[in-house]
């Protein structure tokens, strides 16, 4: 038996019959690319499959989720706990085989992909962080952070804008680590790529500052000396990354061979059968050699040992630098500091843009948590997002030339820069945090979905929230934009009312396991005496009135300034009103119902919701006799303190409402 032959058809096969028996899926990558992944898995990748955690494992990233068939399979011979019976439930409710790759939820898999793009654009996050821990925790003889980044791609990966500025990142800070394998089968679901993408790819990366290498498998199908010298090649190089462009055929070996018909549809049970023969594959459905495990099993046995002779190291580490040992194993178990001990977080004493508090509590946070690792796309200025130099700590920027540095200048590149955000989280060892305009959140949207999924603690600053960005006009003023942000399950929206919502923000973001995203004004708020920690409940009694109340004025950001003083107004013609900032709406619902009634009476149906986007938050708190003051087209381009009373946020007509509202209870 040639069992390095065996292997590759084993997992050409074992991927063909999951995707037949689920009678779901695509069977063309895995048929085109098992060489590429065995090779990769049998000869270079430094993963312990019976510790997928360990730190120092290379990472190995499907960017072509939909090639997951192949995934599983790899996963199967290799030895990471998925059984047969797991192959044979591909794509069926509750398994351990989803139709894409999902992190957290099968054993092996570093990152959730499928939208096209984003597993690249994790790697390279992936790769930062590598690249950042290594220079911030490796001595000489003590190479404590040391390995690579592994992604398969496609053509559609690398159709998609988000590739483009992942890699352009990539290949100018010279991420050497990172190692990309190019399936390139000029084949996507409508057909040849001819009528879509006839780009130069090589000239595409040379360009952006990577190393091309070039593999032939049309010519030589199976040809593992020809990959295993081209990624030879680039783990020698790290002074830059490296794409090997892979010449395959979709669909190998299959009737289907080079059609895009075996993209995302199952070969059906004669082509499979004809696959087979052409293969030589003589074993009955969904078996396979003992030989093929006993062959990858070697590969698992290398790591096992690479892993343990990585732990003895780490031993004499810890005597030779103790406080850099501790200060790792820190980072790497995600260690918080004692934030009710950081009593001076809630400390402001005049107006201040919520953007600027965020500046003072990141910028005190960032001295008790060197892990806390982030920037902006290209606005660090306007969002106030840069950890500035204090205490004796320098935080520096990284860069090409110096890894080390805590900022993060990620570019005009809002999609990369979340996705890779995602990469530095699944990492491990930083808290990754990324910033822009609140209006341009709708570029990153994507890779913020799968954070929420992914349940990964990404901070997402966004600054300039409303109406309030004034001259700029209706394409920087954001009004869905927190309704879409909202609506994503798992995603926590906090948009503070003053400093000390500000402080509990970050406090709830860096504390819990979601994504969280801060939606901070450009201009002055009002710092609130009645604030504070009470706003970790998402919803509070920010002023309350004596008796019980006529009418709730609800708001969140700037609008609870109206409310206040829309309080006041109401208290001279004799109406009750009580004040609740909501800077959360996330985890008020997540408060007791007697917590929240407390904060919202059922009793008291007169109600206003006032906030300076669209109305769709609201109607849920409105009731049936409540108003609410909001946003139902697009801005202007004005300066803002003539687009909040164009637009109806004053107080008079927050009292008009809260009136209006009282009459209609009567």
């Amino acid at each position: 038996m040639d069992v390095q032959k065996t292997t590759i058809n084993a997992l050409r096969i074992l991927s063909a019959e999951a995707v037949q028996k689920a009678n779901s899926g695509h069977p063309g990558l895995p048929l085109g690319c098992a060489p590429i992944a065995y090779t990769l898995f049998q000869n270079f990748l430094k993963a312990n499959p019976k510790d997928v955690k360990w730190d120092n494992r290379d990472r190995f990233i499907l960017s072509a989720g939909h090639g997951s068939a192949l995934y599983y399979s790899l996963l199967h011979l290799y030895g990471y706990g998925l059984t047969m019976d797991d192959l044979k439930e591909f794509r069926q409710f509750g398994s351990k085989t989803p139709g894409h790759p999902e992190y957290a939820h099968t054993a092996g898999i570093e990152t959730t992909t499928g939208p096209l793009g984003q597993g690249i654009a994790n790697a390279v996050g992936m790769a930062l962080a590598e690249a950042h821990l290594a220079a911030k925790y490796n001595r000489p003889g003590f190479d404590v952070v040391d390995h690579y980044t592994y992604a398969i791609c496609g053509d559609g990966c690398l159709q998609e804008g988000i590739s483009y500025e992942a890699c352009s990142f990539a290949g100018t800070h010279g991420l050497g680590k990172l190692i990309v394998l190019y399936d390139d089968n000029d084949i996507t679901i409508e057909g040849d790529t001819d009528v879509t993408f006839k780009e130069n790819i090589g000239a595409r990366f040379a360009a952006q500052n990577w190393q091309v290498l070039h593999v032939d498998l049309v010519s030589s199908p199976d040809d593992v000396d020809a990959l295993k010298e081209a990624i030879e090649k680039a783990k020698a190089n790290t002074a830059k990354p490296s794409i090997i462009i892979c010449r395959t055929r979709i669909g190998f070996g299959s009737p289907l061979e080079g059609s895009a018909k075996s993209h995302g549809a199952p070969l059906g049970v004669e082509g499979l059968e004809k696959t087979k023969q052409k293969l030589g594959w003589e074993y009955a459905s969904f078996e396979c050699p003992q030989e093929v495990y006993d062959h990858c099993a070697e590969a698992a046995n290398a790591a096992s040992a690479a892993e343990v002779a990585w732990k003895k190291m780490m031993i004499d580490y810890e005597v030779a630098y103790p406080e850099l040992a501790a200060a790792y194993k820190s980072a790497m178990a995600g260690e918080l500091p004692d934030f009710d001990a950081m009593e001076d977080l809630y400390d402001f004493d005049k107006p201040m843009a919520t953007r600027q508090t965020s500046a003072k509590v990141l910028n005190k946070l960032a001295v008790k948590m060197p892990a806390l690792m982030g920037g902006s796309a290209d606005l660090g200025p306007s969002n106030l997002t840069e950890m500035k130099d204090t205490d004796g700590v320098k935080f520096g920027h990284f860069s090409a030339d110096d890894f080390s540095g805590r900022n993060m200048h990620f570019g005009i590149r809002e999609h990369a820069m979340a996705a890779m955000a995602n990469g530095m989280q699944l990492h491990g060892g930083l808290q990754a945090y990324c910033a822009t305009f609140f209006v341009f959140s709708d570029y990153c949207k994507p890779s913020m979905r799968l954070s929420a999924l992914m349940k990964l603690p990404v901070v997402y600053i966004m600054t300039h929230d409303s109406i309030g960005v004034g001259e700029d006009g209706a394409t920087h003023q954001p009004i869905e934009q927190l309704v879409m942000l909202r609506s994503i399950p798992g995603m926590k929206v906090y948009r503070p009312a003053d400093g000390k919502e500000t402080a509990a923000a970050w406090v709830s973001a860096l504390s819990g396991n979601e994504p969280t995203t801060l939606v901070l004004s450009r201009q002055n708020l009002p710092q609130y005496e009645n604030s504070g920690k009470i706003a970790l409940k998402g919803g509070y009694v920010l002023e309350d009135c004596e008796g019980n109340p006529d009418v709730l004025l609800i708001g969140s950001g700037s609008e609870v300034e109206l409310c206040v003083k829309a309080k006041a107004v109401l208290a001279e013609q004799g109406v009750n009103a009580r004040v609740v900032s909501m800077p959360c709406i996330e985890e008020f619902e997540k408060q007791s119902d007697e917590y929240k009634a407390s904060v919202l009476p059922a009793n008291v149906k007169a109600r206003v919701c006032v906030e300076a986007a669209s109305p769709y938050s609201w109607y849920k708190y409105a009731g049936d006799n409540g108003e609410i003051v909001a946003m139902n087209t697009f801005g202007a381009s004005a300066p803002a303190g003539k687009l909040f009373p164009h637009f109806g946020f004053t107080v008079e007509n927050v009292v008009e409402k809260a009136l209006a509202s009282v009459e209609k209870c009567k």
